[in-house]
């Protein structure tokens, strides 16, 4: 996925309401704090979220420093935008679904001396059931510039496996470039193709390298199905490497007509790093030759290799 989202709409100005009590007051100031990270989390500037969600670039800084006090409607453009459910960004609300609250109920009734042998139980299903669905399929996520695709072909030629860019599947099957869909049908849509594109993947290779856009993490849903079916491998390395590499292939985004441009890799990094550590390995990049690099993720991931064909 493209770590930014342009969309040609009008801007809508909103009034902003003034004073209010201090818990209220910390309210505001977490919801800015959730459009902040969200929108760093996909790579966005304010100006093309303020542009997608129809809202002004003036009143959106308002609302994520916590002056603003958006509307439901306000909150609602903007969580369309970053293709999140509205309530994500109310930080007071209660995100566990009916099936995860109604699990929770039952282990409170439960005997403490039961719950260790309960919890093996479901690490041993887990471990079952994730080698089932990996197969040999190895998947390379992180930003642009850490050097997936480099390695990833490289990886693909020594094992003799197919090498599989998951944004170019989706362009494939489009039939227009990541940002073209995107500007066109929005990001919910990328993600209805990007979804699709890796289940295709998945079964017609039972062994595979796989690359995919930094950006996959911002969809809950396909990054659990990519960490489910895939081994997968947080491929890192420092921020100046990150932008120093994006440069030297020519390709500026997110960071094109952006003065601060390592602040938001920093923030787009920061956004991202608990999610990209659900990983199963990681692979720090950073100061290595390309020939290091590899012999590096060689040798992390053979275990996952020798795993599967034993």
């Amino acid at each position: 996925m493209v770590e930014s989202i342009a969309a040609n709409t009008r801007p809508r100005e909103e009034s902003v309401p003034q004073g209010g009590a201090a818990p209220a007051d910390a309210f505001l100031a977490a919801i800015g704090r959730e459009v902040r990270r969200s929108r760093a989390k996909r790579g966005m500037t304010r100006r093309q979220l303020a542009q997608a969600s129809q809202t002004s670039e003036r009143y959106l800084a308002q609302i994520e420093s916590g002056a603003g006090n958006p509307s439901a409607s306000v909150l609602r453009a903007i969580a369309v935008a970053l293709d999140i459910p509205a309530s994500a960004l109310l930080t007071e609300a209660d995100a566990r679904t009916a099936a995860v609250a109604g699990i929770l109920d039952l282990l409170a009734q439960m005997p403490s001396g039961e719950l260790p042998a309960l919890a093996k139980e479901i690490e041993a299903r887990l471990a079952l059931s994730a080698r089932a669905d990996r197969a040999r399929r190895l998947a390379l996520v992180g930003l642009r510039g850490a050097g997936k695709s480099t390695l990833g072909r490289m990886l693909a030629q020594h094992l003799n496996w197919p090498f599989i860019e998951l944004d170019r599947r989706v362009e494939e099957n489009y039939g227009a470039s990541i940002p073209d869909l995107i500007e066109m049908a929005g990001t919910a849509t990328f993600h209805r193709y990007e979804r699709n594109a890796f289940e295709r993947v998945v079964a017609e290779h039972e062994a595979a390298i796989i690359t995919t856009a930094g950006g996959i993490v911002a969809n809950p849903e396909n990054y659990a199905l990519l960490l489910r079916r895939t081994h997968t491998v947080w491929i890192k390395a420092r921020p100046e490497e990150h932008m120093s590499r994006v440069m030297a292939q020519g390709d500026f985004r997110p960071m094109a007509q952006n003065r601060a441009a390592m602040t938001d890799l920093v923030a787009i990094l920061e956004a991202r790093r608990a999610d990209y550590a659900r990983a199963q390995v990681e692979l720090d990049t950073s100061g290595d030759t390309i020939e290091q690099s590899f012999a590096k993720l060689l040798r992390i991931v053979t275990p996952f290799i020798q795993e599967e064909r034993s």
